[in-house]
């Protein structure tokens, strides 16, 4: 379970309006010689859009179907792969499922603590159904990590949050698992034999210079002289107009989430569970096709998977980047190639597919409790992909995110 940080646009605390004020806009309305286009519509935008996305994505098939032939004979045997996971062991297999759904039930607690922090609470079945769902966008339409967010923070919004609580979850959330991701990730490097002298050697230039300069930070001084840079830094991000906006939402996500020791205590036993059931439907997959692998060795394969699918950010999930470096790295720890791949396939089966299933069921649900307009939109969604199954242009439902509400029709 990943979290991407991108706060929504408007964070002001009262619903955008759904149309600008003609009157107070300032625009200067051009009354005289023939109406010519100001520029490309949105619906011209839209299926634009759905054009390049399912170019981009039929060419990422292909390339893997390409790939696939070309190197025919290095692949494993998938009769000894389908075996393996014939032969899996049904306990272990009950145990990748639990943790998978204690992972992303962590998350979503972690989100709904956040709320509560923030003065809002929500039901715990709201909160698994936004997290799922959020999920579900996040890892199969285009640009979405972007529309998970925006999804989110407009599921905050309904059930009640302010914009500002909101946006500050999102903020805080994703520093926190990403934070505890590379903690984890940190200490997998340390407990590993081979990654520890590489580690320590990156960790120790840091170290020394932190205690040079904690020393010498007593002296007052030479701390007011250290902190002209900063105060120099400082002053010219907050006056950049790109980047002012993101650092005042950190620094209001940070005044106005004010966690106590308990909360502290609660949200990191969250953010650490959200990683490490993770990693432990991983080795439980491992274990049901017979790898006896060690726990570390494992942890750094997720790693290294997870590193390999941030490096394809057009692939949804990280299809096909995340199955073979996670493939690759069990077979160097000592497994063999097919049981390797049978393991892979069972993760990404509950991790990936499993999780995605139940985030657009969750979706469905939240868009039938938003009202008529959310089921309106639905059925337009509907629509779309009727069309797009039938000539064969979209893979994913679009329709929500890049489908421009029409104009109404006059009434007679």
């Amino acid at each position: 379970m990943t979290a991407s940080v991108v706060a929504p646009a408007s964070p002001e605390d009262g619903p955008p309006p759904s149309s600008p004020d003609p009157a107070g806009s300032g625009a200067v309305e051009l009354t005289d010689g023939p109406d010519l286009p100001l520029g490309p519509s949105r619906d011209t935008l839209s299926r634009r859009a759905r054009r390049i996305g399912a170019l981009v994505q039929w060419g990422l098939v292909l390339a893997a179907l390409g790939s696939l032939i070309l190197f025919s004979d290095e692949l494993p045997d998938f009769g000894a792969m389908w075996r393996a996971t014939l032969d899996a062991d049904r306990l272990w297999l009950v145990v990748v499922v639990l943790a998978e759904a204690l992972s992303m039930g962590a998350f979503a607690r972690l989100q709904r603590r956040l709320l509560r922090i923030g003065g809002h609470r929500m039901p715990v079945r709201r909160a698994f159904a936004i997290t799922y769902a959020g999920n579900a966008l996040s890892t199969t339409l285009p640009a979405g990590p972007a529309v998970s967010v925006v999804f989110t923070f407009q599921q905050f919004r309904r059930s009640g949050a302010s914009a500002r609580v909101a946006t500050a979850v999102i903020v805080v959330g994703g520093v926190i698992t990403t934070g505890t991701y590379t903690l984890i990730g940190l200490l997998a490097l340390l407990t590993d034999p081979f990654a520890r002298g590489p580690a320590l050697t990156a960790l120790s230039y840091p170290a020394a210079a932190a205690a040079v300069v904690a020393p010498a930070l007593l002296w007052r001084p030479l701390r007011t002289r250290l902190a002209v840079p900063f105060r120099w830094a400082h002053r010219r991000l907050t006056a950049h107009p790109k980047i002012a906006p993101w650092v005042d939402k950190l620094l209001d996500a940070a005044f106005l989430l004010r966690p106590n020791a308990r909360d502290v205590g609660v949200l990191a036993v969250f953010a650490v569970m959200n990683w490490v059931c993770d990693i432990l439907a991983l080795f439980a997959a491992a274990r049901a096709v017979g790898l006896d692998l060690d726990p570390t060795g494992v942890t750094l394969a997720y790693f290294a998977a997870q590193a390999a699918g941030s490096l394809l950010p057009l692939l949804p999930g990280g299809i096909g980047a995340i199955e073979s470096s996670m493939a690759a790295s069990l077979v160097a720890l000592g497994a063999a190639v097919a049981p390797a791949a049978a393991a892979v396939g069972l993760y990404r089966l509950v991790s990936y597919w499993g999780v995605v299933g139940v985030g657009w069921v969750a979706w469905l649900a939240l868009q039938e409790r938003a009202g008529a307009r959310a089921r309106a939109i639905l059925g337009r969604a509907g629509r779309v992909a009727v069309e797009a199954c039938a000539t064969f242009t979209t893979l994913s439902p679009y329709a929500p995110v890049l489908i421009s509400r029409p104009a109404e029709q006059p009434r007679s």
